[in-house]
């Protein structure tokens, strides 16, 4: 029986980090997930320099700067860190590759508004010898982490099926209001990378949409139903309800997010666990093949939020003490983005689209 590791071990924490933004990201997450696992902040900036310093005293950072360019010239920063939103995160990273003393770069998902623009960002980061991973932490969620490791050692046997179903009440950014994207760019990229990451690269996927009721200002992609197939044979199924029925409105609701993969010899289900921060509670597993006899449930006390943004950050550490490639880099997360971008066509022809049509100066 597979040996189940939920968190990625902390292999090397030395290089000094500096954060851009002190929103909730920022401040409530991954400062948080940085703190448990001893990665050394070194200074912060934000749009307001009174929210940085306030972050600043929570987390003991040692400097706060009064602008983003005093942030990137501080040579004590060797890994930026960036939680802004994709409109203006391109020319803050186009920014941080001035400066020979930042190695490495933590960016946002999406990285940009549209492949094209993140591709061409991508390009200017290798060209720079910049190391750049892109925050997809739900790779790092317990329960992904272990599914994960249950299909590569092949106790589930041939996958067939998967899926995974959200019904839950995303707080929506004020800056989504001006975009044209909203739940597939914004929400639906956790659980489409992470497909990716379980089963490898899809043939095509099929997306329909419908507003969502309680959503306000104007969006066309609300509520999400993509089904994709996967070069390996898997059939997988994404559902993005950000309506979630009238729980907002006091209806007694069902507000969780769920996971489900089959194989020829076993099957594995588990819920992801960020709905419920702050209070939280760690994501689950529970599996059954033909040799285990029953139910496995292995448990595990770290959760999603924060301990995730914990392992993004230590395979980016890692990639720049060894001169290995990072397990996040950016130029596989335009695959992601690709995926994506066929989400959208598929809305728009009404049809199955294949990423591949997106994928040129990607690979």
């Amino acid at each position: 029986m597979t040996r189940i590791v939920p968190d990625q071990p902390v292999r090397h924490r030395g290089f000094g980090i500096g954060a851009v933004g002190a929103g909730f990201i920022m401040a409530d997450v991954q400062l948080d997930a940085y703190a448990r696992a001893g990665f050394p902040v070194k200074a912060i900036a934000s749009r307001t320099r009174a929210n940085a310093e306030q972050v600043a005293k929570r987390w003991n950072i040692p400097t706060v700067h009064g602008s983003i360019e005093e942030l990137l010239a501080d040579p004590s920063v060797e890994i930026l860190d960036v939680a802004f939103p994709p409109h203006l995160q391109p020319d803050v990273i186009r920014a941080a590759l001035r400066h020979d003393h930042i190695r490495g770069i933590l960016a946002q998902k999406p990285l940009a508004l549209n492949l094209a623009d993140a591709t061409a960002l991508v390009a200017e980061v290798e060209a720079a010898g910049k190391v750049m991973s892109v925050n997809q932490n739900m790779r790092y969620d317990q329960s992904i982490r272990a599914v994960k490791q249950l299909i590569d050692a092949g106790e589930l046997g041939e996958i067939v099926t998967a899926s995974v179903d959200m019904r839950a009440v995303p707080h929506w950014q004020p800056f989504l209001c001006d975009y044209d994207r909203l739940t597939i760019a914004n929400m639906s990229v956790h659980h489409l990378d992470a497909l990716r990451f379980l089963f490898g690269e899809p043939l095509d996927v099929y997306t329909a949409v419908r507003p969502d009721p309680r959503t306000e200002f104007a969006h066309s992609d609300g509520i999400v139903a993509s089904v994709l197939r996967f070069t390996g044979g898997v059939l997988a199924t994404s559902i993005e309800d950000v309506w979630g029925g009238p729980v907002k409105e006091g209806c007694e609701g069902d507000v969780a997010i769920r996971w489900r993969v089959e194989g020829t010899r076993g099957l594995a289900t588990g819920t992801l666990g960020w709905p419920e921060f702050p209070d939280g509670s760690p994501s689950t597993l529970r599996y059954s093949t033909l040799e285990s006899g029953g139910w496995v449930t292995p448990e595990w006390s770290t959760r999603w939020f924060p301990d995730a943004f914990g392992g993004v950050m230590e395979q980016l550490q890692y990639a720049l003490a060894t001169g290995a490639e990072p397990a996040l880099p950016a130029r596989d997360n335009l695959r992601t983005m690709a995926l994506i971008e066929a989400c959208y066509r598929s809305i728009e022809e009404r049809r199955a689209v294949s990423p591949s049509e997106f994928h040129e100066g990607v690979a």
